[in-house]
């Protein structure tokens, strides 16, 4: 009797399409790249260099820290950077604290009018954040929070992104961890915490690496609310640094690298969570 033959392994051809979608991602990071590490290399960018030549030049000739020096030397870099990694942070924990408490009840909860609040929800995406700025920032004045820096967490603390995101996240956590956990005499908080939450973990993940970002660099709402420079985020000193050293871009290409770097080690180190996105994932992990 003749013994049957697996099928054999598809070969991996080399297609002209393959090779024009390579071609186009590389095209798309240098694009994203080149920019970037003109930056750096303006950075370090020793005193005599000319870093205006044509075509730039990528690798500095005399590779200098003395922009890195003058910038924490002749501003309150720590201090602003300190600032922004408060805000930042509390912003974070209070969208995810705030979000996942929303979308539980709307993803497994059924009470009247659940649709509608949904709707109503997320319908505010389409709301320019100028649109409510003057009404956000009377109702600061009016709560004494203006000059603050929970002036700046509050408008983060919850967004309308987050909750439909963990609500979609929710909705594909098995019913019957709900069910066993509500055996073992868990509450609703319980489930959410010991269910939804451990389950939504790259979706969380995502959520706090997307508020970080947007607070970390947020311009325009530190610049309305706050006078005090003591209290400045990173994006207010970066635009005080460009006008106090505009003869100097070294400095000024130093700064902004300081503000680059942080998203980057975050993203570096949150990516692994990220990527195996699935529910099920997520529980098994």
């Amino acid at each position: 009797m003749a013994r049957h033959q697996p099928p054999a392994l598809a070969k991996d051809r080399t297609t002209p399409r393959s090779v024009l979608q390579l071609l186009l991602l590389i095209l798309l990071a240098l694009v994203v790249l080149v920019p970037l590490l003109w930056l750096v290399s303006t950075s370090l960018k020793g005193p005599a260099e000319d870093i205006f030549t044509s075509p730039p030049a990528l690798l500095p000739a005399q590779p200098s820290l003395a922009a890195y020096v003058r910038l924490f030397q002749a501003n309150p870099l720590g201090l602003y950077l300190l600032n922004s990694t408060i805000v930042s942070l509390v912003a974070v924990v209070a969208n995810l604290l705030f979000c996942s408490l929303a979308a539980y009840p709307l993803a497994r909860m059924q009470f009247a009018g659940r649709g509608l609040v949904l709707g109503l929800v997320v319908a505010t995406i389409l709301i320019p954040f100028q649109v409510v700025m003057i009404p956000l920032y009377l109702l600061m004045v009016q709560l004494g929070l203006r000059n603050t820096l929970l002036a700046l967490v509050i408008p983060q603390a919850a967004t309308a992104f987050g909750l439909y995101l963990l609500r979609q996240s929710f909705l594909g956590v098995p019913v019957e961890l709900e069910e066993a956990a509500r055996i073992d005499g868990c509450s609703k908080l319980g489930e959410w915490w010991n269910v939804m939450i451990p389950a939504a973990r790259a979706d969380l993940i995502t959520l706090a690496m997307f508020v970080f970002i947007g607070t970390w660099s947020d311009f325009l709402w530190p610049l309305v609310i706050l006078d005090d420079p003591q209290l400045f985020t990173l994006p207010l000193g970066l635009q005080q640094l460009a006008s106090s050293f505009s003869n100097d871009w070294r400095v000024v290409a130093a700064g902004s690298v300081v503000s680059i770097l942080p998203v980057l080690i975050l993203f570096v180190l949150l990516q692994r969570f990220i990527l195996p996105s699935a529910s099920g994932d997520a529980v098994k992990g």
